[in-house]
This record gives C-alpha cells, structure tokens and sequence, in this order.
C-alpha cells in the first residue's frame, strides 16, 4: 500500500469526507507509485485519515473509498458491505425487487462511497462502466461482491469498458440486450451496442413527470436516443410525438421502444441533426424536450458547452407554440445549476418570450450525491411555460 504524506493543513478536505484528493495537496509519496494502486493517505503529522486508490497523471491524486485511521481487509466482503448498503438504499426507494420497474442504479460512483465505479442493474442482468484504473484492477472482487449481495437476482455481470462478461450464471448464456420494465413501460436496454450502460436511468423521475404534461399535445423529442421521454408522452396519451436524433440506429432504437408499448401510429422517428430541426420548425410543438449530451466534459470546453446550449433553447424558444411547455436539460458536469439557468435565461431573453419556470428538476434517487461532493450534481433541468 503507497504511503502518501500531506503537506501542513491539506487535510480539511478528508476530514469533510470529500473523496478526491488534488495533487497539490500532497508533500510526499512514500512507495512505487502505479497508477491505480492502493493509497493510504497521511496528514503532515503522519496521522493516518483515508484509503482509496491513486492516480499520478492528472489533477486528481487519489479517489478516496474508505476513511478514518483503520486499515481494512480490502476482499470481497469489504466490497460487498458497501454494495450492500447501496443495495438497501434502492430497496428502501422501491426499485429493488419491484415488479414496476426492473431497471436502476445500483452504484452511483461517489454518490455510493465507490469512486470509479458506476453499476446499472437491468433485469437480471448488472452491468458495470469502471471509470478508472483503480476500479479495473478490482473488478473481479467487485463482480465476486455483486454475486454475493444480489445472488439469485444476477444472470450476468457486463463490463460495459472492456466489452466482456466477468460472470456468467449460465456459460452458454448469450444475452446482448433485454427488455426491462420502467414505471409499467417496456424498454430494450441495449447494454452492449448502447450509450452508457445502454439506457439512461438518471431521467426515470422525469419521465414520468413529462406524462402530466402531455395529453392531447403534440410532442418533439429532441437528442431522443433511444425514445425514453417519447414512449412516455405516447402512453400520457400525446396526439403526435416526434423523436429527432441524428443517430440512425437512436431513431431504430427508439421505434422499436414505441412498438413495445403501442402508440406507433402516433409516432414519427426522424433522422436529423437537432439544431438543424429547431431551426426549421414554426408553431409545431406544444411540449419540446431538450436533452442533449454532454456538450462540455472538462472545464476547458465550459464556454463552448454554453454557446450550444443557449442555441438550442433560443431555438425552443422561438419556435414552441404559445403557452407550450419546454423540458430542458443539461448532463454536463462543468455546466453547474447557476450557469445553466443563466444561460437558459439568455437565450429566453433573446427569444423575447415572457417565460416561467415551472418546475426545476434533477437526476433520479438511485443517483444519489455524496453531500460532501457537490460535483455529483450532475443533472440539471428545468420545466418552462413559453407565453
């Protein structure tokens, strides 16, 4: 285990419990320093605070898993006690074991004490995005603890980065993708060929908040992916919804989420690039869902990120019908609540729409965030009324 020694007063962080440790912050580093390896870490009077695994290149020098002075056995169970208390949270929530909705978060990174490492459970089936080097050193104990704590609820364990299985029930098991079920909605998680884990779990709350918006209105969907937020306006009983993406296979994707629950009659799924379509429509839509990628993953690219989405609200803006409702989001971290509320207000202004916020929304509960680690907040969105 490296031994890394702080520099005088650098400890305030890891006493409030925030899982990153910046590489300024450090004096000494006692020990072969490989990239994701276990760290202990030290105060400046060698007191020892925090455990978690260690990355030389970056800003971020160690993503912390466990604090106090103890130094645990670092095996399977110590894994499985923490995702055993995730597992109780989602319980607790009514996702686990429910018979409404087989697909949810069950480790959410720092948001579930586990920096690195996100696992979505669908079905029968957990699938795992490791985010760093330390995680992918122990993703076997992690699969191993997976096992033990879901038992006979796991099938098999995809590891989303590497493309392979770690664990199957069955060896001959041959699943790419399966139908889950979401608030009594059925959907392909397509966890192989998809984006992220192959669904996007953060925006089941959202979702379903969409449905009391949408009876009798025609709907655009736009950056749909797959159709989550069009399947749910069709079952709210929408007139016309059009999912807009400029990936085929999205649009594919999200026809085949349509057919699955009925309503395709009322549904078009267009092949487009989505500012090109905002752009193009007049009075068309009386509820517009924005819910782009992530246009800004470091801070670098935060100025460009906000030009485009000012863009496609001044869009939304300018084209929704009167009275319309607009969902507008934003997945990109560096894009904090304040600034996207600014920049939404921007592009309001330049529409020279009178709006409200009606609601003010975020990521799902089986996305929790770490109070002591704000950059958990990663979604943000709003409901708006255009006048």
């Amino acid at each position: 285990m490296l031994k890394i020694i702080l520099k005088n007063g650098k400890e305030r962080s890891l006493l409030n419990f925030h899982p990153w440790l910046f590489s300024g912050a450090i004096a000494k580093i006692i020990g072969t320093a490989e990239e994701g390896a276990i760290a202990q870490v030290f105060d400046a009077q060698q007191q020892p605070l925090a455990i978690g695994h260690f990355y030389p290149k970056g800003s971020i020098a160690v993503r912390l898993f466990h604090f106090g002075s103890d130094v645990p056995r670092l095996d399977t169970d110590f894994w499985a006690q923490k995702i055993r208390r995730a597992f109780e949270l989602r319980r607790t929530l009514g996702l686990a074991d429910s018979s409404h909705t087989t697909a949810y978060r069950l480790i959410h990174a720092e948001g579930d004490n586990l920096p690195g490492l996100i696992v979505d459970i669908y079905g029968d089936t957990a699938v795992l995005q490791i985010q760093t080097s330390g995680m992918e050193r122990i993703k076997n104990e992690i699969a191993a603890a997976l096992v033990l704590v879901l038992d006979t609820r796991l099938q098999r364990i995809y590891d989303k980065e590497n493309g392979i299985y770690l664990w199957q029930r069955d060896p001959a098991d041959t699943h790419d993708e399966g139908i889950v079920t979401e608030n009594n909605l059925r959907f392909y998680a397509h966890w192989k060929e998809g984006q992220k884990t192959g669904f996007f779990l953060d925006q089941r709350d959202n979702r379903r908040l969409l449905q009391s918006y949408c009876a009798g209105k025609t709907v655009l969907n736009a950056f749909s992916y797959s159709g989550g937020f069009s399947v749910y306006a069709l079952a709210a009983g929408a007139a016309r919804v059009d999912s807009v993406d400029v990936s085929q296979k999205a649009i594919t994707w999200a026809n085949q989420n349509v057919a699955l629950n009925g309503g395709s009659e009322r549904h078009r799924g267009i092949v487009a690039d989505c500012f090109e379509y905002l752009r193009q429509i007049h009075d068309e839509y009386e509820v517009i869902v924005l819910d782009p990628p992530a246009f800004a993953k470091h801070k670098s690219a935060e100025s460009k990120a906000a030009q485009g989405y000012k863009q496609i609200n001044l869009q939304a803006f300018r084209h929704i019908r009167a009275g319309g409702f607009l969902f507008t989001f934003s997945c990109s971290q560096v894009i904090t609540r304040d600034l996207f509320r600014k920049i939404v207000f921007a592009a309001a202004a330049d529409s020279k729409r009178k709006v409200r916020i009606v609601q003010q929304l975020g990521q799902s509960n089986d996305h929790p965030i770490n109070i002591y680690h704000p950059e958990g907040d990663y979604l943000k969105g709003l409901v708006l009324q255009v006048e």
